[in-house]
């Protein structure tokens, strides 16, 4: 397993009296499928013209609380239910959770599942067990759907959270989406995972882990299923990688993975809190329905979102756009150093 980069150094005359500066650029190669970034640390530093105020989060809470579909008084009102052969009830619901069908799909199976019944939590208020009732509820709509159409099989489990991330409604939900076919990021992960067991005889997921707590620097922690890690060539900031140890695919995941991968989650969301951060995307890449290959780890990778906002200046541009370089202004490294203490509580 090889960690690729190079190191440039740019030198500029600051308009400060034009004294010499140096900043450092580090193009990093991402070690199982080959994707680029770039690192400058002293980008996360520069004038942001458009970003204007703090945003009094109450007032956005109080003004969108009273007609959201999610919340209780309305949400068996103005959510829509599955058909009967899918879900005889019409909606899943456990715990604080219920999932149901989104109004707006944008997959055959595409189904959205609240985390809380509160409107707002702010990133230091979710617990492990409204993510866990979450993740069930989700592996139940999973099981429900394979069980009506077989070749329905590649399921995600996504969490956008606040319009930063691109979620447009503020109540906590997560998305649930099962395809027939993987998605083209998800197929290069398990075709790169492949090749590799084919190359070197072991699974690339393990032998990730194990060089990544032998060399300390990105690793974060772990608990009996899930290891934690920052991404070496990150596709956005402060990412973080959790990789099912023993699991493939969402389908299957056990109650004790599910309740290890949420304890997991919320250690780097109150982790995120004192970073300053308050908006997120999380994803999840799972092998195929009932399928456990010797060469796959189920896995997700958590990215910070910009902070929510009156005015904020996107953190994607052309180049993560259209040339799929990924332009990072945080170190992997000092991620990991700052997340490691939440861990080991």
């Amino acid at each position: 397993m090889e960690f690729r980069k190079e190191i440039s150094t740019v030198e500029l005359l600051t308009p400060h009296r034009f004294e010499r500066e140096t900043q450092v650029v580090e193009y990093r190669e991402d070690p199982l499928t080959g994707s680029h970034s770039r690192i400058n640390v002293a980008r996360a530093g520069r004038r942001r013209q458009g970003q204007r105020g703090d945003l009094d989060l109450s007032e956005v809470v109080a003004s969108t609380k009273g007609d959201c579909f999610f919340c209780p008084q309305n949400i068996e009102q103005q959510t829509p239910k599955f058909p009967p052969q899918l879900c005889p009830q019409g909606r899943i619901e456990r715990g604080e959770c219920l999932v149901f069908p989104n109004l707006f799909p944008f997959a055959e199976y595409h189904a959205v599942g609240t985390l809380s019944r509160e409107h707002f939590l702010d990133l230091d208020e979710f617990t492990p067990e409204m993510i866990l009732d979450n993740l069930m509820a989700s592996r139940e709509y999973i099981a429900a759907v394979h069980r009506v159409d077989e070749g329905a099989k590649y399921p995600m489990w996504i969490w956008n959270h606040l319009p930063p991330s691109g979620a447009s409604i503020i109540h906590p939900h997560v998305q649930i989406l099962i395809d027939k076919a993987p998605a083209p990021q998800l197929r290069k992960l398990v075709e790169k995972s492949k090749a590799y067991l084919a190359h070197h005889g072991t699974n690339y997921w393990h032998d990730l882990i194990a060089e990544e707590r032998r060399f300390v620097q990105r690793y974060i922690g772990e608990n009996d299923s899930v290891a934690v890690i920052a991404s070496y060539a990150p596709r956005g900031n402060r990412e973080v990688q959790l990789i099912v140890k023993d699991g493939g695919n969402l389908g299957d995941l056990k109650e004790k993975q599910a309740a290890d991968l949420a304890a997991s989650i919320v250690k780097i969301l109150r982790c995120y809190k004192g970073m300053g951060v308050n908006s997120f995307n999380l994803v999840t890449f799972s092998a195929p329905v009932g399928e456990n290959p010797d060469y796959y780890c189920l896995n997700a990778r958590i990215i910070s979102r910009p902070v929510f906002q009156p005015f904020y200046t996107s953190d994607t541009g052309f180049m993560e756009r259209f040339y799929g370089v990924w332009v990072i202004e945080t170190l992997p490294e000092d991620v990991a150093r700052q997340m490691r203490p939440f861990f080991a509580r």
